[in-house]
């Protein structure tokens, strides 16, 4: 983990903004599906990546009849 030394505080409504540098080295544009994780006190955020629906492999995932799918289980 690299420290950014950028502090935001949380709205009323809990809600924080993750600064544009950040979004914009990151690859993080308006509408990017984001999964949130907790580790003890920490919380993490990582761009959302889905996984096969059968293994839960993030390898080589492409979307078949609507699903998400590897290509070891699209094999059959």
């Amino acid at each position: 983990m690299r420290a950014t030394g950028i502090v935001r505080k949380a709205d009323i409504l809990n809600r924080i903004v993750i600064p544009k540098e950040i979004c914009r080295t990151n690859g993080i544009t308006d509408g990017t599906p984001m999964e949130i994780f907790t580790y003890g006190d920490n919380i993490i955020l990582r761009k959302y990546t889905p996984g096969c629906i059968f293994c839960d492999s993030l390898t080589d995932v492409a979307e078949f009849k609507g699903k998400h799918v590897c290509a070891e289980c699209r094999k059959g």
